[in-house]
């Protein structure tokens, strides 16, 4: 009855120091957290910067950006002609 009472205690000691071992002090975790919000920004940031180059490189951004170019040589030859520059 000993012995199971002494095996009994021991086993308690060992889960209560294992339990110990696992939790983390407050800079632990502090130092975590922090590396997990870099890992998630930095990971936000590629994908931001991925999605800004795809739509840049549209297709349709392109072609609105030539448009607009068109539409501003159109209105500064327009204004030259009627506002001749005399030297």
């Amino acid at each position: 009855m000993k012995l199971a009472f002494a095996i009994a205690v021991l086993m308690l000691v060992f889960a209560a120091h294992a339990e110990a071992e696992e939790e983390q002090s407050i800079e632990q975790r502090f130092a975590t957290f922090q590396t997990q919000v870099k890992e998630l920004t930095d990971g936000l940031a590629e994908k931001t910067k991925t999605t800004l180059e795809q739509i840049q490189q549209s297709e349709f951004a392109t072609k609105t950006r030539d448009w607009f170019t068109e539409q501003f040589e159109k209105v500064k030859q327009k204004v030259e002609e009627t506002f001749p520059k005399d030297n």
